[in-house]
């Protein structure tokens, strides 16, 4: 009853409106409300400041308070909140070797990785995959795709290259919103006997970590130390002042986490200078651990330290030691646990190719410890050795120097929204680009554009631009050409469509240019000779292109059926597409007006729609009229009509008429200036690894030069239903040592990764 009398005094009404959102807060409030009722007008005007002031700041207070009580509830939201709006993607490449001759195929495996779950990522289905100079310039580029987190690839070295090192990169569509830190990369050497260009590695900025401080925020009166020492339990030490402490209530809040998931939360007592926390490893899992300290304001520390673990799928590779040429090798891959059969494992790459000194090959367990997250394995420390090997004092060390770059607290407390430009790929590849105004700058927000794709199924998207004039049309994921039209829907402005490349321009800077120069490499003369003697014959471990499985999803028409569908074909030809209107196409009226082309719709009841309908010619909107007056009813097959006003999202047209010609291809019609028509493919071809098969006495017996570098390479190798592994291949006529190269994940996220030498004598 109460709360209507304050309806009688505007002023009175607006304090009882703040107060009866929150009435429940205080228990003074209806004291208040008596109080600001029995005030005059006069009086209330003058202290209704004070009231509000006063309001606001019991309102903090309390809003305060409850927080104090509620701060571990409040981390434990807004954390996960981040991690699930901003997951972590994370790619490994197995490559068939780590050297190359300029012109050979480099073939390739990509594992993209969930980095919560260590899963196979199904967030994204295409990866982009360069090959960079040292000067960061892409040398090769392919879209990859990925299928249940597995992509197989292949690219040509161009026979171009200069001797150097060439950086791989790859990375997804929603990893291009992290660039240039979250991405794939990886070196591999190129040589050319052709060239010789000096050898330059450039060192990029990623093989450099800063060091940072333990302190988040300006002299907080805490510090924490960490001893990672223990076997079976972690010790936590925070040291804090007496001023610390009294601001602070004498609590803090310890917070630990692993690749987005919470393994310890919990409220801590600071009654004394120095605190001391024990904590068992059973409730961390393997992997690097940061460790965070927050107190009432937020976040005050953080430390990072590295928890070993123990394999979870181990494998044993059985094959024989040493053989002769031209001779069938059969590897064996079994459980090396005696657990069974590998029915869980879900992809395996196998590469055989010869053991170079200057290789370090990477396993795929090792570079996920750190990932991008943390940026790249630190060679100069690990040495080759494998992260585990690595002593606690070594180890410790080394993560002083690094910080996370995805859980970053500023964002995880962040009250702004988060824009992403990039959305994850997961059924569609986007389009991206940017609508500019005849001054080439940014358009504004809102702006409309149009994507056709031309033929005699009308197929039509629309997109707004962003505040930055960005733009986006989705695609569908397969390897087919694709012909597509974009244009801004007002023709007046003479605006420009400009279109993104897929591939980023983000690179990582280059810091120091170091000249690797050296004496020449007696193997690499002879892989170098080995590649032209096959170049020469003729031979070469390309077999066909892949055949992809995609969906045939027949196109439909953007507007269904039409209410009138015209066949000319069933009528006798008529002279100009106005006669064809005129005489043919009931409820359209196309002719000209005051020298004008014009074109209206009625409804099925002949009242006229309001302004200009959507006018097609094969699915393109056109504009200018002039065009339909002049086309030759000849090349017509069909015209469709919609007598009705008709949404496609926000855009509402007043009535639709498609011409669809005889080619359905827009092939007699020029395009207005401000219109984009691209030729587009998705996806690039991959083609199969093959390799001879020497098991009849005839090939054995061949002339013909077999000098393989890679002898064998497969990149989804998989368990039978009996669980087993079976790779069989044949050696080439080089005498040399190999390596056969395992990498694969099971469907828990347990990494394998297996290496043997065999001989070819």
């Amino acid at each position: 009853m109460m709360i209507n009398k304050y309806k009688r005094n505007p002023l009175t009404a607006k304090i009882a409106k703040v107060l009866r959102k929150d009435h429940k807060e205080f228990s003074g409030n209806v004291l208040l409300c008596v109080v600001c009722y029995t005030l005059s007008p006069l009086r209330l005007k003058r202290i209704v400041p004070m009231f509000l002031l006063l309001f606001n700041f019991l309102f903090q207070q309390n809003a305060y308070s409850q927080a104090t009580l509620n701060i571990p509830e409040y981390i434990t939201k807004k954390f996960q909140s981040y991690c699930s709006s901003v997951p972590r993607e994370e790619i490994f490449i197995h490559t068939d070797r780590e050297e190359y001759i300029s012109g050979e195929d480099l073939w390739f495996n990509i594992y993209l990785i969930d980095r919560q779950s260590f899963k196979p990522s199904l967030n994204s289905r295409i990866v982009y995959f360069e090959v960079l100079n040292a000067d960061n310039k892409p040398v090769v580029q392919k879209k990859i795709l990925v299928d249940n987190g597995f992509g197989p690839g292949q690219a040509v070295l161009p026979d171009s290259l200069s001797s150097g090192i060439y950086t791989i990169r790859a990375y997804t569509s929603w990893m291009k919103n992290f660039l240039p830190y979250n991405c794939f990369m990886k070196d591999i050497s190129v040589y050319n006997s052709y060239k010789t260009k000096t050898f330059i590695r450039s060192v990029r900025a990623s093989d450099y970590n800063e060091k940072t401080t333990d302190t988040l925020r300006a002299n907080p009166g805490l510090k924490l130390k960490v001893n990672n020492f223990g076997h079976d339990s972690l010790g936590i030490i925070i040291q804090t002042t007496e001023s610390y402490r009294t601001e602070n209530k004498n609590l803090v809040y310890l917070f630990i986490q692993t690749r987005g998931e919470i393994n310890y939360l919990s409220t801590e007592k600071i009654a004394e200078e120095t605190s001391r926390i024990s904590i068992s490893k059973k409730l961390l899992p393997s992997g690097i651990n940061q460790i965070t300290v927050f107190d009432s304001k937020g976040p005050v520390c953080d430390r990072i330290i590295f928890t070993k673990g123990t394999e979870k799928q181990t494998l044993t590779l059985n094959s024989i030691d040493s053989c002769k040429r031209r001779e069938q090798i059969i590897l064996d891959i079994k459980n090396g646990n005696g657990s069974g059969g590998l029915t869980d494992l879900t992809n395996l790459s196998v590469s055989v190719s010869p053991i170079l000194k200057s290789s370090e090959i990477t396993d795929m367990n090792d570079y996920l410890v750190f990932g991008t997250e943390f940026g790249f394995l630190p060679k100069s420390t690990i040495k080759g050795n494998k992260i585990n090997e690595l002593s606690a004092e070594v180890m410790d060390s080394l993560l002083l120097t690094l910080k996370s770059n995805w859980i970053i607290w500023d964002k995880i407390f962040s009250t702004d929204d988060q824009y992403y430009k990039y959305p994850a790929e997961k059924e569609d590849h986007y389009l991206t680009g940017k609508l500019l105004t005849s001054y080439m700058q940014p358009e504004d927000q809102n702006e409309i554009l149009f994507m056709s794709t031309p033929g005699k199924e009308a197929v039509l998207q629309y997109s707004l631009t962003d505040k930055n004039g960005n733009f986006n049309f989705r695609v569908g994921i397969d390897d087919t050409m694709k012909d597509l039209i974009l244009m801004p829907e007002n023709r007046g402005k003479n605006q420009k469509v400009y279109l993104e490349s897929s591939f980023s321009d983000q690179y990582l800077p280059i810091e120091v240019v170091v000249d690797s120069t050296s004496k020449p490499i007696p193997y690499v003369s002879k892989q170098s000779i080995n590649y032209q003697v096959r170049k020469v014959y003729a031979s070469s471990s390309t077999g066909d292109r892949q055949t992809l499985a995609f969906p045939q999803i027949k196109a439909k028409r953007f507007y269904g059926k039409p209410d009138f569908e015209l066949i000319t074909k069933a009528f006798i030809k008529l002279d100009s597409l106005q006669e064809v209107f005129f005489e043919l196409v009931p409820h359209v009226e196309f002719g000209k007006v005051n020298s004008l082309n014009e074109m209206t719709v009625e409804d099925a009841f002949g009242n006229k729609l309001p302004g200009v309908p959507c006018v097609l010619i094969d699915g393109v909107i056109i504009k200018d009229l002039s065009i339909i007056a002049n086309l030759d009813p000849g090349l017509v097959e069909k015209i469709d009509v919609v007598w009705d006003k008709y949404r496609v999202g926000g855009n509402l047209f007043n009535g639709i008429v498609n011409i669809i010609t005889k080619a359905g291809d827009l092939s007699n019609i020029t395009l207005p200036a401000d219109a984009v028509r691209i030729h587009y493919k998705v996806l690039d071809p991959v083609s199969s690894f093959v390799s001879p098969d020497y098991s009849s006495e005839e090939m054995k017996k061949s002339s013909i030069a077999d000098f393989r570098n890679t002898l064998y390479w497969n990149p989804s190798g998989k368990p039978d239903k009996n669980g087993k592994v079976t790779i069989q291949f044949w050696t080439a006529d080089i005498k040399s040592d190999y390596i056969i190269n395992i990498q694969g994940i099971s469907a828990d996220g347990s990494f394998v990764s297996v290496k043997k030498r065999i001989r070819v004598k």
